[in-house]
């Protein structure tokens, strides 16, 4: 494996058990609120155990960097970046507290509208989808673009669930949010 493979695999092992993380967390919420630990051991073993299981199996046939152009290595590390860049600033922003669920567990927070949550409402999971698909183009053979289609699927989904569950705790105060903002693309200004 090159450094590119490298690079790539570590980016794709923490994005692709998000979705699974936040799904088991979100179609439950009700259940693991009474069970904080247990939701949290839950999740990491569903999501990251899963990610872990498969790139043990699959790591060398799916990670192919030396087969990729300078140039798609290139733009895909400015990708990966720019994922880097918005998660330090999303944990300054809301704290860690947060992006690891803990307002949804405890059924607590606060709905977020200044800095990136200003333009879009999960700007954490665009970052995601720029970082997998600066891997996918750092080090994808055809398997791993299409593992990385279904996974923006299952990511696609995991919103839907998490926007129920934030509509439910909050009202008409996140309702009129996601009226006004959208989702994942900033609109332009």
């Amino acid at each position: 494996m090159t450094f590119y493979d490298w690079i790539a695999g570590v980016v794709l092992w923490a994005n692709l058990p998000v979705p699974v993380y936040w799904l088991v967390l979100h179609t439950r919420v009700e259940f693991w609120r009474r069970r904080l630990r247990a939701a949290y051991a839950v999740a990491v073993i569903a999501g990251w155990g899963s990610s872990s299981v498969f790139f043990w199996w699959f790591g060398r046939r799916v990670l192919q960097a030396a087969a990729v152009s300078p140039g798609r290595k290139f733009a895909g590390v400015a990708l990966v970046l720019v994922d880097v860049w918005v998660l330090f600033n999303v944990e300054r922003q809301l704290g860690t507290h947060h992006l690891i669920g803990h307002a949804e567990l405890t059924g607590g927070g606060q709905i977020k509208m200044d800095g990136y949550y200003a333009r879009v409402r999960h700007p954490r999971y665009a970052a995601m989808i720029l970082s997998t698909l600066g891997a996918c183009l750092i080090a994808a053979g055809p398997l791993l673009w299409a593992l990385a289609a279904v996974w923006v699927g299952v990511v696609l989904l995991m919103i839907r669930v998490e926007e129920r569950e934030l509509v439910a705790r909050f009202g008409p105060a996140y309702a009129e949010y996601r009226r006004r903002v959208p989702a994942l693309l900033p609109r332009p200004r």
